[in-house]
């Protein structure tokens, strides 16, 4: 068994990749640590196996770097063929768009040996814009996994649904392998569905398995955010299919006879915060970004109870 895997699921990555991998071949303080990097393909139509080829023809010979394929699509069911095929005592996942600093592979295993309750953990996480973001920006950017919690470690708080993006996100595979379902009912963003979500309920079965989750500091990758994704087009459909997510996370902890009152607190939640906004922004939705994408969230997050129910009728 290796000491730690980086596990970078993609879809039509093949441009994206590159900078991805050039940084994890440059990694630091790492002749300590034995540790490989798996692509899993998730169904892509471009030549991502020729890129990955070209990389494993001039790769370190003590770092395998791997290549599997995962034909459903969806993130969810990607970082599960990860774990499976993961030979790390710890797996982190990369999306293809994430750049690791380059220490970031040594801290990472640094924490996890030095957190033993620790099933998971994240660290900084920043944006890195192709064109400067809309004003108000810091009021979403959690939402498109841009996150900064200071200098220190801390413990997420999961009862609240504060929790870390799936996004440089390390795993200590013992736990997901005890704890998560092999199939999670959210399964990530595939084409015009944007229902995200899939991180955090593997989190949530984690945290109910008894299991710590933490902000590690030392850890830090930069986010390549596209100018499309700081357009309306993206935003808005990102806005209501996070919020679709809301109901379903906060069942996953839930006793039976709490799920009827979730239900009703998120409609009736969700419905005064639609009231306030309107209030308070009236006509601006049209024109501001920012409260527009609010507005959406909200209206995802009244829809979810029955998104849940959705859900739970296709098991």
């Amino acid at each position: 068994m290796l000491d730690f895997t980086v596990a970078i699921p993609t879809y039509n990555g093949a441009n994206r990749l590159p900078l991805v991998l050039d940084k994890l071949r440059s990694q630091i303080n790492t002749e300590n640590i034995s540790w490989e990097v798996i692509i899993v393909d998730n169904n892509s139509s471009d030549n991502i196996t020729e890129v990955i080829e070209n990389f494993q023809a001039k790769w370190p010979e003590n770092i395998p770097l791997r290549y599997c394929f995962e034909a459903e699509q969806g993130l969810a069911f990607a970082r599960q063929r990860a774990i499976e095929e993961a030979k790390g005592y710890f797996v982190s996942f990369l999306d293809d768009d994430n750049l690791a600093e380059a220490n970031w592979v040594a801290a990472a295993f640094k924490f996890g040996q030095e957190h033993q309750k620790a099933a998971a953990y994240n660290g900084k996480i920043i944006g890195d814009f192709e064109v400067n973001p809309p004003e108000n920006f810091n009021k979403i950017k959690p939402y498109l996994a841009i996150r900064e919690h200071g200098s220190q470690p801390r413990l997420f708080e999961p009862e609240k649904l504060r929790l870390p993006p799936g996004a440089g996100l390390v795993i200590r595979k013992q736990a997901w392998s005890e704890c998560v379902p092999s199939k999670l009912a959210l399964t990530g963003r595939v084409g015009k569905v944007m229902v995200a979500g899939e991180d955090y309920e593997a989190l949530l079965y984690l945290h109910k398995g008894g299991w710590e989750i933490w902000y590690n500091p030392t850890m830090c990758i930069h986010h390549k955010i596209p100018q499309q994704r700081l357009e309306r087009e993206y935003l808005l459909p990102l806005g209501k299919g996070t919020g679709l997510a809301t109901c379903q996370l906060r069942m996953v902890n839930a006793k039976n006879w709490q799920k009827p009152w979730i239900f009703a607190r998120t409609i009736l939640g969700n419905s005064r915060r639609i009231i306030l906004h309107f209030l308070k922004y009236r006509g601006r939705v049209k024109t501001d970004l920012i409260p527009a994408f609010e507005l959406e969230f909200f209206w995802g997050s009244l829809l979810s109870p029955f998104y849940s129910f959705y859900l739970w009728q296709k098991k």
